[in-house]
């Protein structure tokens, strides 16, 4: 196969059983090589049904696991701004050029880019802070501590408040959960979409319901387990990968957009397996049940997420082999972009993560507004 055909730069090698599928897609090698601090994504990387390109959570999460390999282990990340700029190619190996910013003695930044075919198609900025000092900080709270070496630290005092998990979150499915349609199985990821939350107004009717108060939850876990080898830096890779699920899309079903393929006058065409998914995902979006009621949904255009940021709470709090919390909302939409927040949650309430995204959300024009143009 000619080079510029592969998908990966490196043959890739067996998919360890030792460690987690998560953690097997999320591989990167370095390729000395070519420069310094230039590495590659070990296997293929996935492109979603339907998708224009590459699923943005693998870009992140390599992007993530490169700079990673550039710093200290007693560092780790706290925060990483990311840019989309152009649509990956699933067959086209990526190139990760880790930039040293900045090396301090409790920070340290490191800017990213991923390429294909010479052209930059994301690029970040990952910030990253001294496990030891933000532990201390933490747990000390003014005192001066002996640190073994003859050295004396004084600990500075910090203000600690976070955002509970929200009080709708139902208790976390059970760990051998299995209930997944047939055709969502097979991802590195088990994720458990709950009723969107819609809260209505006080309206004489009640209907005056704002997309800005509607909450997307789900729970999700990575399949099987992450390995000691792996370590909390896999964790922490695989939270950045999920991050990007069903992130934008919040947009599109807090307005009870149709964003299917195709058109819901299809759906009578369709053999019993397909309705039955086509009619699965219609009532986790709050589309309905019935195709009048699909037709009556204003059709998606175009949604493309631009930039995308994380803020690592808890680090040391991830495991991303249990049941997580993520609860979205979308505070803005307007000018042809769409905003979105979204909070990560432990089972046990711990607030690990915060993010952000805005992406491009487009209409489909109607039949009439067509024929007015």
């Amino acid at each position: 196969m000619a080079r510029e055909e592969r998908s990966t730069l490196l043959r890739p090698p067996p998919a360890d059983p030792d460690k987690a599928p998560i953690e097997n897609v999320l591989e990167v090698t370095e390729v000395g090589v070519l420069g310094t601090d230039i590495f590659t994504n070990t296997r293929k990387a996935w492109v979603p049904p339907g998708a224009r390109g590459v699923y943005g959570g693998t870009v992140i999460a390599q992007c993530l696991a490169s700079a990673q390999k550039t710093v200290p282990d007693d560092f780790h990340p706290h925060s990483c701004h990311c840019y989309f700029i152009l649509a990956g190619s699933g067959a086209v190996p990526i190139l990760y050029h880790v930039e040293r910013v900045r090396d301090g003695r409790s920070f340290a930044t490191r800017t990213v880019q991923a390429r294909q075919r010479g052209r930059c198609i994301f690029t970040t900025t990952i910030s990253f802070v001294r496990e030891a000092e933000a532990e201390a900080e933490a747990a000390a709270g003014g005192e001066r501590r002996g640190t073994g070496t003859g050295r004396t630290v004084v600990v500075v005092p910090t203000v600690r408040h976070a955002t509970p998990m929200p009080e709708e979150a139902h208790s976390p499915p059970p760990e051998d959960w299995d209930d997944e349609p047939g055709w969502a199985r097979g991802g590195p990821f088990v994720s458990y979409r709950m009723p969107d939350v819609r809260r209505r107004g006080h309206g004489a009717d009640g209907a005056d319901e704002r997309p800005d108060q509607v909450r997307c939850q789900q729970w999700v876990r990575c399949r099987g387990s992450i390995s000691r080898a792996g370590g909390r830096q896999a964790h922490l890779n695989a939270l950045a990968y999920v991050s990007d699920s069903a992130f934008i899309s919040t947009v599109s079903r807090v307005h009870r957009l149709w964003r299917l393929p195709f058109a819901p006058d299809d759906y009578e065409s369709m053999d019993d397996e397909q309705r039955a998914r086509v009619r699965d995902f219609a009532r986790q979006d709050g589309l309905g049940t019935a195709v009048e009621e699909w037709k009556q949904r204003g059709r998606l255009g175009m949604m493309v997420s631009l930039d995308h940021s994380i803020y690592f709470h808890e680090p040391a709090s991830v495991r991303v082999d249990e049941w997580m919390f993520a609860d979205m909302d979308s505070p803005w939409s307007g000018d042809g972009r769409g905003f979105v927040t979204q909070r990560i949650f432990a089972r046990d309430g711990t607030l690990l993560a915060t993010c952000v995204q805005e992406g491009v959300i487009r209409l489909r024009p109607s039949e009439k507004e067509k024929t007015k143009l």
